[in-house]
């Protein structure tokens, strides 16, 4: 039987806390203390709740101006490659990053 939960994108188990969570289930997988099938429950649960969270918890808007290096799409994902970026946050404050990765994914979930 298949589970009824639309998929989510995994794209935030690269983040700082979805790394520190994988490397935590993995070693407790080595361990022998969960089962593989478990993990994966768990970083399912994960991209999941982030994905929500993100969407209904954080209003800080920003804007950024920067020169465009390169740009993709693939499988309904476009990646841009920002060279001498300028973000200025709510605050008014600035601050400016030399390259900039964004990656966009389509916020509907399959069936919406």
């Amino acid at each position: 039987m298949t589970s009824a939960t639309p998929p989510y994108y995994e794209l935030y188990r690269r983040t700082s806390l979805g790394s520190t969570l994988t490397d935590t289930l993995d070693e407790l997988i080595t361990n022998r203390q969960i089962e593989p099938q478990l993990a994966i429950k768990i970083l399912s649960n994960f991209d999941r709740i982030i994905t929500e969270v993100l969407s209904e918890k954080v209003k800080a808007r920003l804007s950024f101006k920067g020169s465009l290096d390169t740009y993709r799409f693939c499988d309904e994902v476009w990646t841009f490659l920002i060279k001498n970026v300028q973000f200025k946050l709510d605050n008014s404050h600035t601050i400016h990053a030399d390259r900039v990765k964004i990656v966009s994914c389509n916020s509907k979930r399959p069936g919406e």
